[in-house]
């Protein structure tokens, strides 16, 4: 048995000490180590090591348990989603590993994830949407090995009707990154009609659905027939609606789809702006709101002031108002660069792919009465 602490796990301080105390710093000559010293230390780091893909295994087989099962061994209907979301979290820990999310379809994860997004408790199709987010960004393995479990579908059901906000929320944000630079998930997302999908969302009252349906509407105008398709179905006229929403979020997303619009000199083009006259009036209400800002909001509002700036050029042929007043660029800030600053790419960011990078542990709650919750419930053999 390994030398344990007094909390019955290893001695780490033990461990410190005796590493200084035979010169792990470089500073004392190295020895020996007795075949005791050898076998405490590898006990001691076997302790503290997890076997991810041993622990990814448990959680689907749990995932494909049935709820008659489940209830015998203590999980209830009344804390089954507050559980699985536990283990959902867990698991998505796992996959920010890329080898890991690419692992999870081998060892038989990936299809009862796919199939808690048709799960009947909302919040295990909000967690199990944004776990397949995890697994599927940048990742153009796990994209096709999703979209071959016929993923996509699920998402964009959840996307389109969930009644939970959160739900249709966190489906979007899988869908992005499922679709990204990935031909056959942008294929099927036009077959699904998930342009007609995108301009539900954008007439949404939730802010924040507005803001994910916006992302991905920016990202869809870089592409020509996704863009033809747009303008068809009056997306464009949306975002000039929405360039004047309270939500600063918003506003920068739509004002960051006008740009994209703008830029677009080609003949077909043309009517890609349809009401220039609403147009101006939005941006000339945004000159004056960010007119009288004080210091603090400008510095928040800096990248609005350059998109308002860049889409008046583009559409006027001359700088806006806000150059004039010094407003683009303020004292102190670096001139932005060509082409103006990227409002979308950053929500398309992935997750920080890494498991061997200890993480910060989760705040206390003060009413927990203790900062450590239990593991997730998981069955034996």
């Amino acid at each position: 048995m390994a030398k344990e602490g007094a909390g019955g796990g290893p001695n780490w301080n033990g461990l410190l000490k005796w590493s200084l105390a035979h010169g792990s710093d470089g500073t004392n000559p190295p020895r020996a180590l007795s075949e005791e010293d050898r076998k405490w230390f590898m006990e001691a780091m076997q302790a503290n090591t997890v076997d991810v893909v041993g622990r990814m295994k448990e959680i689907a087989q749990v995932m494909k348990t049935p709820d008659d099962v489940l209830q015998s061994h203590g999980v209830t209907p009344e804390n089954i989603e507050g559980t699985f979301t536990d283990m959902l979290d867990e698991l998505q820990e796992h996959v920010e590993s890329i080898d890991m999310a690419n692992d999870l379809h081998s060892i038989g994860g990936l299809d009862p994830l796919l199939g808690y997004l048709k799960n009947s408790h909302a919040g295990i199709r909000a967690k199990a949407a944004e776990v397949v987010s995890t697994v599927v960004q940048n990742n153009p393995k796990s994209q096709q090995l999703v979209m071959e479990s016929n993923g996509l579908e699920p998402l964009l059901t959840n996307f389109r009707s969930d009644p939970s906000t959160t739900a249709r929320t966190k489906a979007l944000g899988a869908i992005s990154s499922l679709i990204r630079n990935n031909q056959s998930g942008l294929a099927a997302f036009r077959l699904g009609n998930g342009h007609a999908a995108l301009k539900d969302a954008l007439g949404s009252d939730d802010a924040r659905l507005q803001r994910k349906a916006l992302h991905l509407t920016q990202y869809l105008l870089n592409n020509k027939a996704d863009r033809n398709v747009a303008e068809k179905i009056g997306l464009p006229n949306q975002l000039i609606h929405l360039a004047s929403s309270d939500d600063s979020g918003v506003r920068e997303a739509a004002l960051g789809g006008l740009l994209e619009l703008a830029r677009d000199k080609t003949p077909a083009a043309r009517n890609a702006l349809p009401d220039q006259d609403k147009l101006k009036d939005v941006l000339k209400s945004r000159i004056e709101g960010i007119s009288a800002m004080d210091a603090d909001d400008l510095q928040a509002a800096r990248e609005e002031r350059q998109l308002v700036d860049s889409l008046w050029k583009e559409c006027y042929g001359e700088p806006s108002s806000l150059r004039e007043k010094g407003l683009v660029v303020l004292p102190g800030e670096d001139a932005p660069q060509q082409p103006p600053p990227d409002v979308v790419g950053k929500m398309f960011e992935p997750p920080l792919r890494v498991w061997a990078v200890p993480r910060p542990a989760p705040a206390e709650d003060p009413d927990s009465g203790s900062g450590k919750k239990d593991p997730p419930l998981l069955l034996g053999p």
